[in-house]
């Protein structure tokens, strides 16, 4: 069983920034793929960033250019670094991790955090 655990959230007023961080833990073999997404009150979860293995990132047009999101494989760590935040990116933001993990044998997982909640406020 692999578990997911997000930090770093908080408030902060608009043009500021937050780092948010990503744990996997668990008998992990490999991580294909980590995510953020977010859902904020009365929306759809969205996509916000994705990075690949190989480090290819995807990033939603609303936080190209504010957002980076970057990984330490040897940690099963992703990060999420947030500049110049606006009130619109205020919401709960989760992140999502898939790969293969067992002890003697492999098996596909994608595990989700709890989430942490981002506040963009003046």
């Amino acid at each position: 069983q692999v578990q997911v655990v997000e930090s770093g959230g908080g408030s902060v007023q608009p043009g500021g920034s937050l780092r948010l961080s990503c744990a996997a833990s668990g008998t992990i073999n490999v991580i294909y793929a980590m995510g953020w997404y977010r859902h904020a009150p009365g929306k759809q979860r969205e996509l916000v960033a994705t990075i690949l293995s190989g480090g290819h990132t995807n990033y939603a047009d609303s936080v190209k250019g504010r957002f980076t999101i970057s990984e330490d494989n040897a940690e099963n760590t992703a990060y999420l670094q947030m500049s110049s935040l606006k009130p619109e990116d205020t919401a709960v933001y989760y992140c999502n991790v898939e790969g293969t993990s067992g002890s003697g044998f492999s098996r596909k997982f994608n595990s989700w955090g709890q989430g942490t909640q981002v506040t963009v406020s003046s």
